[in-house]
């Protein structure tokens, strides 16, 4: 019996380290935030001392009405404009963006010529969090004044007046919190 309360503890720790491990909230520029940049290079130098996966999210730190991230391909990352957009742009802050596939990410600020100036990002989600993940150099600045418009199938901007939600938990949170009652439960069950 003793052999199968530390097996059913083993496991559960083994579930609490790999959920630990999965999921990491990276807050984009650290303490500047998402803001116009001092330099034209800052995001892509932060994207490089980080590693991105699949399951991590990426918080946008920014005052709503100042500024907003919104996710496009990379000619428009290039362009500094919002031509085919992936999503709408998020405008409430702060805004959190879950990575949920592999692949580069691009994302702008569409207020002004915040772009321009270097407020945009670029990041590598590998499917695995052990690969190192960076950014994408920024492409020289063009003169090009972004659009404002978004056309957007997947993002859950609030509308006028409301109360932006909390992320809602992903389903592997879900599924780890499922596994650790009904293991605390077994293992309640073996002791008493």
């Amino acid at each position: 019996m003793a052999g199968r309360v530390g097996f059913v503890l083993g496991f559960i720790a083994v579930v609490f380290v790999h959920h630990a491990a999965a999921q990491k909230v990276h807050v984009v520029g650290e303490t500047t935030g998402w803001t116009i940049p001092s330099t034209e290079t800052f995001y892509s130098e932060w994207a490089d001392k980080n590693t991105f996966a699949v399951g991590d999210s990426l918080s946008f730190k920014f005052l709503t009405g100042a500024h907003d991230v919104l996710q496009v391909p990379k000619e428009s990352f290039e362009a500094c404009n919002s031509d085919k957009a992936i999503g709408s742009a998020l405008t409430t802050g702060p805004a959190t963006v879950k990575l949920d596939t592999a692949g580069v990410h691009y994302f702008i600020c569409t207020v002004g010529k915040h772009c321009l100036g270097g407020q945009k990002l670029a990041v590598t989600v590998s499917s695995s969090s052990t690969t190192p993940g960076g950014a994408v150099s920024p492409s020289p600045s063009t003169s090009e004044e972004p659009s404002t418009t978004a056309n957007s199938p997947s993002s859950s901007v609030p509308k006028s007046g409301e109360t932006p939600a909390a992320p809602a938990p992903s389903s592997s949170t879900a599924v780890m919190a499922t596994i650790y009652v009904t293991l605390s439960a077994f293992v309640m069950n073996l002791l008493f």
